[in-house]
Parts: C-alpha cells; structure tokens; sequence
C-alpha cells in the first residue's frame, strides 16, 4: 500500500471522526437520544414505515436491541406502531411528528453551526474547495 495514501485514510477518518463528533455536540434538540436512536429516526424519515426487523438489519443490531430502542422512542413520543393490515403480528413502525420535530430541528442546529462557521472562518477558495470535496466523500461514504 501507497505510503501517501495510508496518511490519507487516517487523516480523513480522525478528521472525519471529529467532525461527527463535533456536529453530534451541537445539536441541543437530539442530546436526549442514543447515536442508535438518532440513526433510527432518520431512517423512518428516510422509509416512513419500517418493521422492526428491517430497523434492526439496517443499524445492524439484534432485533431486541432494536426492540429497546423502539421502546425508549414511543416513550418519548418519538415513534408511532401500527399493526399491519396483512399480518396482525407484525408492527410497523413510523416517525411521529414530534420524532420529525426533534431529527429537523437537530438537522437544522448542525447545518446553522456548519454554516456560520464557514461563513466567518473560511476564505472563499477554502469554501470552493471544501464544494470540491463533497463529491468524493460522498463515493467514500457510498462505497461498499
């Protein structure tokens, strides 16, 4: 392996690491929920409805981890259940508005901060640049 490129992917994920981190302390609205539970929501956002079953494949944890979660999102409001139409066993499981509430106003907490800080401390050619960037870390991120 490139030396180069080794120093690349450690820089990226440390400085990628930290900027998630960051991001995660910036948002006041969702500091009530797991990193699991944020997740989960923005999947219901993203599927609308979702068995249990498929959350838990998605966040790639056992189905009664998933359960717990669900548990704590109801008792918060965050999530509704309605029993499926073709098979009374099964619960479908769908973001409340008061779940979408929490997930958009820490969407918009994060994009506010992200947003004045490249606004007061970035030259325009680093913003340019920083544009450049977002193609191809997102091929990173969608990259299998």
């Amino acid at each position: 392996m490139n030396e180069q490129n080794l120093q690349l992917a450690s820089d990226l994920r440390t400085v990628i690491t930290r900027l998630n981190k960051k991001l995660r302390k910036k948002s006041v609205s969702a500091e009530k929920l797991s990193l699991t539970e944020r997740s989960t929501i923005a999947l219901l956002d993203q599927h609308k409805t979702l068995l249990p079953s498929e959350l838990a494949a998605m966040e790639k944890i056992t189905t009664q981890s998933m359960s717990q979660i669900l548990n704590h999102l109801f008792e918060l409001g965050c999530v509704t259940r309605t029993p499926s139409e073709t098979d009374k066993r099964k619960v479908l499981i769908s973001l409340s508005p008061a779940g979408q509430e929490i997930l958009y106003k820490a969407r918009t907490e994060k994009d506010e901060w992200l947003n004045k800080v490249l606004t007061d401390h970035f030259s325009e050619a680093e913003r340019v640049l920083l544009t450049k960037a977002v193609g191809p870390l997102t091929r990173l991120v969608d990259f299998d």
